[in-house]
């Protein structure tokens, strides 16, 4: 992986009056009359961010584990149909994965800030693991890369296998008739658990107009049925109960100052899934907390 350029001294930046390079999908290109220090406090281009991405697999396919360990935080997470695992978890079950291809598409990055950024795509494998063949999808995959240091490394993962068939929409039950008078959501802070209960309280209270104003306008959500934007997602959870769901294994990861993940496994008894495990990225935007991006992975089952 290569590493941002390091930055130089706060006496050179004044003297020389540099501003930071504001956060976009900017080429390498367009920065190369950037001076060095400029460059080194901008995101990375989408298509960098995509190389890196790229890199992991490749890393796994040569079984470079070395490589594979050192583009990954410390504090990684990822998300399969198995559950959650931590970097140690997801090092040791890695090594019994033989890829032999993958092939991409349908790349998109939400950036988060100057260093975070949230990367989401469709692929198919042809791989086996502990010897035995994988489905080839397709799958929705979603990373969020960090700058650590100085060094943009993978903070999380989560892949979710697309349905074969689409789901029938069930009908809206009576109860997601929106309520008389919704109650004013409240405030979300740097707390990711505390702003995903409080949305899954508007949920059951059926107040969809607040659960839309916790949202980004960039907001993404990726299911086994799709990938959603923030109005397809707002209209999407006006089709269930979720009242019948009971929410378990809350875990947060901090990004950087302005972000956070927040991971938890959803369980709802007679739903067509019954059991998915969930993660949802917050982000500060101009001082309030937002939701980013959200994907749900059904749970395996029992074989």
């Amino acid at each position: 992986m290569k590493k941002i350029l390091a930055l130089v001294c706060f006496l050179l930046l004044a003297l020389a009056g540099c501003a930071t390079q504001p956060t976009g999908n900017k080429d390498t290109t367009s920065n190369a009359n950037q001076p060095a220090e400029t460059k080194s406090m901008a995101m990375p281009s989408e298509a960098d961010i995509i190389a890196k991405e790229k890199g992991t697999w490749d890393a796994a396919k040569k079984k470079d584990w070395d490589a594979y360990g050192n583009m990954m935080a410390n504090d990684f997470v990822e998300i399969l149909d198995s559950g959650l695992q931590d970097k140690a978890t997801a090092m040791a079950s890695i090594k019994d994965f033989e890829l032999s291809d993958v092939t991409y598409a349908d790349w998109k990055m939400i950036p988060v800030d100057k260093d975070a950024a949230i990367l989401l795509y469709s692929f198919t494998v042809k791989a086996n693991y502990k010897g035995q063949p994988i489905p080839t999808g397709p799958y929705h995959g979603a990373a969020v890369w960090v700058n650590r240091n100085g060094q943009w490394q993978s903070a999380f993962y989560q892949e979710t296998m697309t349905a074969k068939e689409p789901m029938p929409m069930p009908p809206t039950p009576a109860a997601t008739k929106p309520a008389a008078s919704p109650a004013k959501p409240g405030e979300t802070g740097a707390d990711p658990i505390a702003n995903e209960k409080m949305v899954w309280d508007l949920f059951r209270n059926r107040n969809y107009d607040g659960f839309a104003a916790l949202l980004a306008p960039e907001f993404m959500e990726v299911e086994e049925t799709g990938v959603y934007d923030k109005a397809a997602s707002v209209k999407g959870v006006q089709t269930f109960d979720a009242t019948k769901s009971e929410l378990s294994d809350w875990k947060s990861v901090k990004l950087d100052d302005h972000a956070a993940l927040v991971t938890y496994t959803v369980t709802t008894k007679g739903a067509p899934v019954e059991k998915a495990y969930h993660a949802t990225v917050w982000g500060d935007r101009s001082g309030k907390w937002l939701g980013l991006f959200h994907q749900g992975t059904p749970a395996a089952k029992p074989k």
